[in-house]
């Protein structure tokens, strides 16, 4: 289960002349590199979440992206592309010495995940795409859907206030908060890493790629679609999802049917975080999965 552990090492990695740290926890031979998401969040609530895999001896290494945490943060809006990011996560894998890893993707972090393997897949053991998304356009649907379950007099004001440009309207951010609680983390209180980790959001890059909130896609990703690229994505893959998550069982579905060697598990009670919600039972299929596809 998940704790809060102080790092083995923590290490400055250079990426085109910015400084990007990084967190290394236990020496074991095989390693889970965690891909947290956002964008603009620290690693907290994710590298907190998974550093417990020492335990079931696995090495476990996350980093703070490039304008978040620890990391420098520039402000120029160019850097935010996902492109940029897979040759981060590449020169950061390279420069400590990973050799090839389980790599974990959590939300933006799982569509990281799979733009680096479809460009790097030697660098693969595993890949584990957690409550994520491959196609943009489908999840807009799905979010349209849960958004309608506010009520279409919810919605209508949710849409006249994106229209006009005051998505801060205290009568806007309610609803977004309902959203949330329904389908980003169910628990009445929020762990603190992952507190941690939303206290110290860098918007810039958020608004860049994503958008505004986690309910309205108007960013640089908003038809990013890798659905058609999967079925050549032969490395095995474990999917996971909450049963209330905003990334829908739907989305994890639809990845799972591209990809050729993928299995899918969908955690009851629980949303965006299972590795909050329900513990229990994801770490079971996690270690699991892990524990299936060590190097022998």
């Amino acid at each position: 289960m998940w704790r809060e552990i102080v790092a083995d090492e923590r290490v400055e990695v250079e990426v085109d002349g910015f400084t990007v740290v990084a967190y290394l926890f236990g020496t074991g031979d095989e390693t889970v590199f965690c891909l947290n998401g956002g964008p603009g969040l620290p690693s907290d609530y994710l590298r907190d979440a998974h550093s417990c895999l020492v335990d079931h001896g696995y090495r476990v290494v996350a980093f703070d992206q490039l304008g978040t945490g620890a990391s420098d943060r520039p402000e120029d809006a160019g850097l935010w592309t996902i492109g940029r990011y897979v040759e981060e996560t590449e020169t950061v894998r390279r420069r400590l010495g990973l050799g090839r890893v389980h790599l974990l993707g959590h939300s933006w972090g799982g569509w990281l995940a799979i733009d680096y393997a479809l460009k790097y897949r030697e660098n693969l053991k595993t890949l584990i795409l957690e409550d994520t998304v491959a196609d943009m356009p489908h999840l807009v649907s799905e979010l349209e859907r849960l958004r309608a379950a506010l009520g279409s007099e919810t919605v209508a004001m949710m849409q006249k206030h994106e229209a006009a440009g005051t998505i801060d309207h205290p009568e806007y951010l309610a609803a977004i908060t309902i959203l949330n609680y329904r389908h980003v983390c169910r628990l009445p209180e929020w762990p603190a890493p992952v507190r941690r980790s939303l206290d110290d959001w860098n918007m810039g890059p958020y608004v860049t790629m994503q958008g505004p909130n986690e309910f309205l896609y108007t960013g640089n990703l908003k038809d990013w679609n890798r659905i058609p690229d999967l079925p050549g994505l032969d490395v095995p893959v474990l999917i996971t999802v909450g049963e209330h998550d905003e990334l829908t069982p739907a989305c994890a579905m639809r990845m799972k049917n591209a990809l050729p060697n993928a299995e899918l598990r969908v955690f009851r009670n629980s949303s965006h975080m299972p590795f909050y919600e329900n513990p229990q039972d994801y770490y079971a299929a996690l270690t699991d999965f892990l524990a299936r596809h060590r190097s022998s």
